[in-house]
């Protein structure tokens, strides 16, 4: 009995300061973001940064509610969001399922490699023109160039996770006689799931990174258009209260592959 309670007491304790360290990062994580904030308007309030080329907090939020105002925030945030989490999610899907079957078939693992290693290595954006006269300058082109930047990192990663499957556990299902679909299924998949929440963290900024990339080439709205725009006519204030705008959906895209990662890994 004392044991038991013992025990308890203990668990406790762990769980108590457990909690402590999370309240402590993320205390830290806000002490940062509002230190930087506030040099950075004393900085330029006082003339210390050039405000015309740095901007300021307080100049990017006139700037943001003036967007709000105007009715003109909200078109570019869902035209910018629906173009990445649409690449995002083909992009992970597709690269998932390539690395699956380059994991089933040795062969078409050491025919891909090259490939794989040439078309990771080509910078995507020389391909735009291509892009743009094969889907037109629209959405399509957009979130192409977000699915052909996050697909290779994806069939990469995964394929790696998939092959560093404990050889012990795939030897001890065969030895019970499993096929290889039973072995995907209770050894590779479960083993790799949390290389794939670290994929999906690295895909949020990939499938950003294309997405914007894309708006940069062709696009009339969305965050990337509003850069591109706020420089071609020297208001570095639109340029960079789009990109806090583009920061804080990041983060909030980031954020929920996070509670995706609370919910499906379950830390022993």
């Amino acid at each position: 009995m004392e044991k038991t309670t013992e025990f308890s007491r203990e668990h406790l304790l762990f769980l108590r300061k457990k909690k402590l360290n999370a309240l402590f990062i993320n205390a830290m994580r806000f002490i940062i973001l509002a230190v930087f904030i506030f040099l950075w308007e004393i900085l330029a309030r006082y003339e210390i940064i050039d405000s015309f080329l740095m901007s300021s907090p307080s100049r990017v939020f006139t700037t943001v509610k003036n967007l709000i105002i105007t009715d003109n925030l909200w078109i570019h945030v869902i035209t910018t969001l629906i173009e990445t989490v649409a690449g995002f999610i083909i992009a992970t899907a597709l690269g998932t399922f390539i690395a699956l079957a380059l994991w089933w078939s040795q062969n078409l693992r050491k025919i891909a490699e090259p490939y794989l290693i040439v078309l990771n290595s080509l910078p995507k954006i020389a391909l735009g023109p291509i892009i743009i006269v094969w889907f037109g300058s629209g959405m399509k082109s957009i979130i192409f160039m977000a699915v052909i930047i996050t697909l290779i990192v994806t069939i990469i990663t995964m394929q790696n996770a998939f092959l560093s499957t404990d050889k012990g556990k795939i030897m001890l299902l065969k030895s019970m006689g499993a096929n290889k679909l039973q072995i995907l299924l209770k050894a590779v998949i479960p083993s790799s799931m949390k290389s794939f929440i670290s994929c999906l963290k690295i895909n949020v900024g990939m499938a950003w990174i294309g997405s914007i990339m894309g708006e940069y080439l062709t696009s009339r709205q969305g965050i990337g258009y509003l850069i591109v725009y706020g420089g071609q006519v020297f208001k570095l204030d639109l340029v960079m209260a789009s990109t806090v705008i583009l920061c804080a959906l990041a983060g909030g895209m980031y954020a929920l592959v996070a509670l995706l990662e609370k919910v499906i890994v379950k830390d022993k």
